[in-house]
């Protein structure tokens, strides 16, 4: 009797080891899945992304980006945005507003063109400059300078350098010379026919081509007052010696400067092609100085400053 009671007890506990182990492993199993439910993995998945788009959601987007994105229906053509090399999240509404209203557009342009402001028109929806950033601010047709503002250490420019009465910054004078002597090593001289120019002085400018093509003509080829980077002081317009502005192009001095202005910190400014970018018609002649490293990777990525400026600094 005693052996039976001793074996039945004994298949009581392995019964109830058995509920428990069984137990155990549902609970886990719940706990798991009560978990999962609580993943961006499993939130997206009911938003009707697939497994790759979700991947490249949390990939690229933080916390805060995805418990946005949750906020609303699925997305159509978000995957696609979020895989452009320049895509800036706060721009995503902008992007698919652009995209809603130009399908047949590619989508790197138009996250060039929206990160640029060009859902905006020209002259509209404008910020102040911010100068704090010194040889990387930006002056375009959305960002503009005070009408006070002048630079710090601006010098007269000898006419070794330059045309009469031409002043530039100093450290952009500086880096100038060290371009200009190394092309003459290489037999081509280069001069200075334009540099700072006062916001006065640019009203004229833009003033005088207004009166002479009219506003639209004037705006492709000239800054408003405020507007231009020529105010900066880290803007020059170079040519070769004894050329015109519209011959330059053709010269060996412009092969010269586009193949080493960047390792002398400078930029084309408004190269060919960019027109839709920059806001301004191409310019062989207009150089911006922004230091040698973020010439260099301007020159490498083949973007312009304005693209650079959103995606590397303001972004």
């Amino acid at each position: 009797m005693k052996k039976r009671r001793i074996k039945k007890k004994a298949k009581i506990m392995f019964a109830v080891v058995i509920i428990l182990i069984v137990g155990l492993i549902i609970g886990i199993k719940q706990y798991k899945t009560y978990l999962y439910h609580h993943t961006y993995e499993y939130k997206l998945l009911q938003k009707n992304y697939n497994a790759d788009e979700v991947r490249v959601i949390q990939n690229k987007l933080n916390d805060e980006g995805i418990n946005k994105l949750l906020d609303s229906d699925y997305i159509p053509k978000l995957v696609d945005f979020l895989q452009e090399k320049y895509f800036i999240y706060n721009n995503l509404d902008r992007y698919l507003s652009y995209y809603q209203k130009n399908p047949t557009k590619d989508l790197s342009e138009i996250v060039t063109l929206i990160n640029v402001n060009r859902d905006s028109n020209y002259y509209e929806n404008t910020t102040p400059t911010d100068t704090s950033k010194d040889t990387l601010m930006l002056v375009n047709k959305y960002n503009y300078l005070s009408q006070d503002y002048t630079p710090e250490n601006l010098v007269n420019v000898s006419s070794s350098y330059a045309y009469d009465g031409n002043i530039a910054r100093q450290d952009v004078l500086d880096a100038f010379k060290e371009m200009y002597n190394d092309a003459l090593k290489d037999g081509i001289t280069l001069i200075l026919n334009s540099s700072y120019r006062s916001y006065s002085e640019q009203d004229e400018t833009w003033l005088t081509r207004k009166k002479a093509y009219g506003t639209e003509k004037a705006d492709q080829y000239a800054a408003r007052a405020g507007y231009s980077e020529h105010q900066t002081g880290l803007a020059l317009d170079i040519n070769q010696f004894n050329t015109t502005e519209k011959d330059f192009e053709n010269t060996p001095a412009f092969t010269w400067l586009s193949n080493n202005a960047y390792k002398y910190g400078f930029i084309l400014r408004y190269p060919e092609g960019k027109e839709n970018i920059t806001g301004y018609s191409y310019e062989s002649w207009h150089y911006r100085y922004v230091g040698k490293d973020v010439a260099k990777k301007i020159t490498d990525e083949g973007i312009t400053f304005d693209e650079y400026y959103a995606y590397y600094i303001a972004n």
